[in-house]
């Protein structure tokens, strides 16, 4: 089970999502994200890769909704950021924020599977 104490998951949102929508459609959910996520993020370096402002800000607000539906508050954060901010290609600060959401995505992909699973 993973520590809920340093789990980048709210253990309350999760929780109250399996409440409301039972372990089974929980896991479902949760394997549509881990499935879908990947080609999220790499539709956002994609989008900031040709500037295209609308796709990337699309993206990153389906990231950040996708992750707090899980209490994934370390992975929505950065997203939201990226949906407000303004799209850049030469900013070092979109890419560094765009790397942290990658890396929250991880820690959150690991949290989600041990949840699912155990």
């Amino acid at each position: 089970m993973t520590d809920m104490t340093n789990s980048p998951i709210d253990a309350t949102v999760y929780g109250e999502l399996k409440a409301a929508t039972g372990a089974e459609f929980t896991a479902e959910l949760v394997d549509a994200f881990l499935e879908d996520s990947p080609a999220m993020i790499l539709a956002l370096q994609s989008a900031l890769a040709t500037g295209d402002a609308d796709q990337f800000r699309r993206v990153a607000h389906t990231i950040k909704s996708n992750a707090n539906v899980f209490g994934a508050h370390a992975l929505a954060k950065p997203a939201r950021q990226l949906e407000l901010g303004e799209l850049d290609t030469n900013s070092g600060a979109v890419k560094a924020t765009l790397d942290r959401l990658h890396a929250e995505y991880a820690r959150a992909a690991i949290a989600l599977r041990s949840l699912k699973n155990g």
